[in-house]
């Protein structure tokens, strides 16, 4: 849970943030500390990485990052998603420094605090303008699709099949995602 203060952070307070292995973001202005990824997350994540980057790169399409980057939301938005694209078109976003502004696709794979992904990231990547927003399950098998509508996210059923139209011909078996 969020500490409860009365002066919002910025990416400046987050940027003096010690490096102890955690995942610091700032959202909204709080602080969050989330702890390692557990090691069936970390195989999701590895795999999806994988496909992506290999779609993405063959297919010229962008870019795909993983953690450890910043996005920088907004003044008081910062946060480190587990993976994230960004098409070519939207490049203009990625700095030397972190990204400036709403990806095209984040993801957050669920590891200890499903409430954290499910609304408060939720929220804030609504906020942002983030085109797709995908939270994956490890534990169900299972992946939540949230497409932008207008100024909203609209979920979106899946299927045995991971596919997007940020990304014209890719897909990717949910079973080879949780093999």
């Amino acid at each position: 849970m969020a500490p409860q203060t009365s002066i919002k952070l910025t990416y400046e307070d987050y940027a003096t943030i010690p490096d102890d292995g955690r995942r610091h973001e700032i959202i909204d202005g709080e602080h969050y500390v989330n702890p390692a990824p557990n090691i069936k997350h970390q195989t999701v994540s590895m795999r999806l990485a994988a496909a992506l980057y290999n779609f993405v790169t063959a297919n010229s399409l962008g870019q795909v990052f993983h953690p450890r980057i910043d996005v920088v939301l907004s003044e008081y938005d910062v946060v480190e998603p587990d993976l994230l694209f960004i098409s070519n078109a939207r490049a203009h976003i990625i700095t030397a420094k972190n990204i400036q502004g709403a990806p095209d696709l984040i993801v957050e794979i669920l590891s200890s605090n499903r409430d954290y992904d499910e609304r408060l990231k939720y929220r804030t990547y609504e906020r942002a303008g983030v085109a797709e927003y995908w939270i994956i399950d490890p534990f169900d098998d299972t992946v939540t699709i949230f497409r932008r509508a207008g100024t909203r996210f609209q979920r979106i059923e899946t299927t045995d099949t991971l596919t997007t139209p940020l990304l014209p011909g890719f897909a990717l078996s949910l079973r080879s995602l949780f093999a």
